[in-house]
């Protein structure tokens, strides 16, 4: 196992070739900063290949370089890699410490990707909580898996949801600096984004083999595979049929209609792509008869994977899927009063409609914008009013403590 845990931490022979083709997640990393200097378990869950790696990374390269922590002291093992299968965290982490001679009282840091493909992990991370001395942070592509924790850490873990890049991390990711003179051309790159989307490798490689593949390993491996599914073709027509409800409201029992399988079987297929990220559903704003019985909207979970498979370059609609992604912190519902919709309204009662630049509400629209009655509401035309939202009511991240 040396050998594996030398090639993962290559900082422990003064290796700093790493950083240099590490690209800096600033938004996102902001969020994590202020959890690495106290107990908490960090847990990073979001979409496959979005970033949660390489954010790990910044956090070891901030402790060794800010921190001035002994590199020795710290430990990054992808659990889904297949050496070590079989493996228990506590094994890995006692291997570690053997290899370095650390003493049990002395402070460590464990960065523990993929942790939900080790069984019981949970229990693993709380005995190793329960010891002291260690500071854990924890990948997942997984959210129901990652769930499990909730009753062995509760009180004693933070979960950060790691999103797309949004449109500022995306200029830095592809080096364009506008001037003041050049404003003008944020707008024109602005629709390039929401053609291309916020997922990093896509965005530094243009590469449209890259996300197929993404989507076919996520579909046939971390939900075919894992799921023991079998109909991997009917799984594959039932995605393609979420990216085009994206920003429509979606009904279980019609998709399993079209699809010719069950509700059940329908449920159970719309629940697993909500677990992986893929998509994420938007209840109706009222009371709970009316949450139960109303359709789900559906959001994808990237702009550039919904324009890729859709092929649609409607920008009121993606600029609405992007508004989602970055205001779903705040446990957005949609309105829905007589047969007129409104896009968003908060759980602290924000109300919000978006229309692309000049695009008009319908008379009816307004009638109900304009007398629904909130503590604030706001017609998002452009991504600075989304930015403008974000600074009065989130985090930098969608967090959660536990």
């Amino acid at each position: 196992m040396e050998k594996e845990l030398y090639r993962y931490n290559p900082w422990w022979e003064n290796n700093t070739a790493l950083w240099s083709n590490l690209l800096d997640r600033t938004e996102s990393f902001d969020a994590i900063l202020p959890n690495i200097s106290n107990k908490q378990v960090v847990f990073l869950s979001g979409l496959r290949r979005i970033g949660k790696t390489s954010l790990m990374k910044l956090c070891i390269k901030h402790l060794i370089n800010e921190k001035k922590i002994n590199p020795l002291q710290i430990l990054y093992v992808s659990m889904d890699d297949f050496l070590f299968i079989g493996k228990s965290i506590i094994e890995i982490v006692e291997s570690f410490k053997t290899i370095h001679k650390i003493k049990n009282e002395e402070q460590v840091y464990l960065f523990l990707d993929e942790i939900t493909f080790v069984n019981e992990y949970e229990l693993q991370l709380k005995n190793l909580y329960d010891k002291g001395n260690s500071k854990i942070f924890a990948s997942s592509s997984s959210a129901s898996l990652l769930k499990k924790q909730k009753g062995y850490l509760t009180g004693r873990s933070t979960t950060l949801e790691v999103l797309p890049l949004s449109f500022e991390m995306y200029l830095q990711f592809k080096n364009i600096v506008v001037s003041k003179a050049d404003e003008h051309l944020l707008e024109t790159y602005f629709k390039d984004y929401l053609l291309t989307g916020g997922i990093p490798e896509y965005v530094l490689t243009n590469d449209a083999v890259y996300i197929n593949e993404l989507m076919d390993n996520i579909i046939y491996k971390d939900i075919a595979a894992i799921n023991g599914i079998r109909q991997t073709q009917q799984l594959k027509k039932y995605f393609l049929l979420l990216m085009e409800r994206s920003g429509k409201t979606m009904s279980i029992n019609k998709v399993a209609k079209v699809l010719g399988i069950s509700t059940e079987t329908s449920k159970r297929y719309f629940d697993m792509f909500c677990d992986t990220f893929i998509v994420s559903p938007v209840t109706r704003f009222g009371k709970l008869n009316e949450q139960l019985v109303s359709p789900k909207k559906i959001y994808c979970c990237d702009t550039g994977i919904r324009t890729f498979y859709t092929g649609e370059r409607d920008f009121g609609a993606l600029f609405e899927n992007y508004a989602f992604l970055r205001l779903k912190h705040l446990n957005l519902s949609y309105v829905y009063e007589n047969t007129i919709e409104l896009d968003f309204i908060s759980q602290n009662k924000v109300l919000m409609e978006c229309k692309f630049h000049n695009e008009a509400l319908s008379e009816k629209q307004q009638l109900l914008f304009d007398n629904f009655k909130v503590t604030e509401k706001y017609i998002v035309r452009n991504y600075n009013d989304i930015e403008m939202i974000r600074a009065k009511h989130s985090p930098i991240l969608s967090s959660n403590h536990q």
